[in-house]
């Protein structure tokens, strides 16, 4: 997961304290660039990509988001943003005004091809200083729409216990490691009983289930960037194609092929 990026971007929007320009927006194509520093800003903000892959990183959470997903990040929620290779974003800010019925967590979710197509036509208004009432009447809808999201299971939790944080950079140094929690436990100068318990008590989940995930959500990473399944599989260090692509159906209800088709 390490990648030398080349640009910083600074976006000033999520500051702006403006109840009469409830959402603003921001629309690039970038490649190999982050956001200048991990920060948080008063507006929530909508995170979405037309092309490419995201990883976007609070802190307790990772998202790699692909083009059939997106990111809510709530007021005021430090976040840090990624972009590897090329990447076409689009994201909103929305005052704090409109926030009472949009979700107050931050999570990462299957956009609607409805809310993409309102995110496109509110990007499509510029940010004027005023609206007309045409396109106020679609920032509603577009509110609306942003009150109805639901989480996706597509997160790797994260822990600032130390012991825990040494492992997961292990982990995310070596997606393609078969090492068992025993090898990880000696790593963190722990029993491996205790390691298992810190992962379910810190992460919710097992260390077996959590070095799952981080492998099929890289997978969704190597898919956006076109990779072969053949090629993910072996990086990802599955045995073979077919275990790789049976253990991603049995987590996503997709596989791997179907997974990215609109």
């Amino acid at each position: 997961m390490n990648i030398d990026y080349k640009t910083n971007i600074k976006i000033d929007y999520g500051f702006e304290v403006n109840p009469l320009r409830t959402v603003t927006t921001y629309s690039e194509d970038i490649q190999n660039a982050k956001c200048a520093n991990s920060h948080a800003h008063p507006r929530a903000q909508l995170i979405s990509c037309n092309a490419g892959v995201m990883e976007v990183v609070t802190k307790n959470n990772i998202w790699i988001v692909n083009s059939l997903q997106s990111v809510w990040i709530a007021s005021n929620e430090e976040h840090q943003v990624y972009f590897p290779n090329n990447v076409k974003v689009v994201t909103a800010f929305i005052d704090e005004s409109k926030l009472n019925d949009l979700p107050k967590d931050s999570f990462a979710f299957e956009s609607s091809n409805f809310l993409n197509s309102l995110l496109e036509k509110v990007t499509s208004f510029f940010n004027p200083n005023t609206y007309t009432q045409q396109q106020n009447r679609i920032i509603e809808v577009f509110l609306d729409e942003l009150s109805n999201i639901k989480p996706s299971t597509t997160f790797l939790p994260t822990s600032q216990d130390k012991r825990v944080k040494l492992v997961l950079c292990a982990l995310m140094d070596d997606l393609s490691s078969k090492h068992t929690v025993s090898y990880y436990a000696n790593k963190s100068f722990v029993s491996p009983r205790t390691l298992s318990r810190l992962f379910n008590k810190e992460l919710g989940m097992s260390f077996g289930d959590w070095k799952t995930r981080l492998k099929l959500i890289e997978a969704i990473k190597q898919l956006g960037e076109k990779k072969s399944i053949k090629e993910i599989a072996f990086n990802l260090g599955y045995e073979n194609v077919s275990s790789f692509i049976v253990t991603f159906k049995k987590h996503f209800g997709k596989t791997p092929t179907n997974y990215l088709s609109k």
